[in-house]
């Protein structure tokens, strides 16, 4: 997956860019279909507690999953950010077989339709 790391008005450290791409190369496991990954840093209000933000955006097969999070340390507010994106990863995973189920399902039900159109 590609993850690109944005700074809004500062230089990311090593360290900080290494754990951003641990963190969210670690969302592959949850979703196999994710295209790319935008993680974006800023600071809020410099004096003030809970100022970092991280947003985090998923690029996915017909879908985008965005979370942002803010937190005392950017660490802080990018695990949080990723157990966002873990929850909607689930619900998507769970919608999509829901859905090929349903397809399937449907599909079955025609075919024991056309079948008992022939047997008459």
């Amino acid at each position: 997956m590609d993850i690109k790391i944005q700074a809004i008005h500062f230089v990311v450290a090593k360290q900080l860019e290494a754990f951003i791409q641990k963190k969210v190369s670690k969302l592959e496991q949850f979703y196999d279909g994710i295209l790319s990954a935008e993680v974006v840093l800023r600071v809020i209000k410099p004096e003030s507690a809970r100022n970092k933000q991280a947003r985090v955006r998923l690029m996915i097969k017909n879908n985008d999953c965005i979370a942002e999070k803010e937190s005392d340390t950017f660490e802080g507010a990018i695990d949080d950010a990723v157990v966002a994106l873990e929850k909607q990863l689930g619900k998507i995973k769970k919608k999509n077989r829901a859905g090929d189920g349903q397809i399937h399902d449907v599909v079955t039900a025609i075919g024991k339709q056309m079948k008992n159109k022939e047997e008459k």
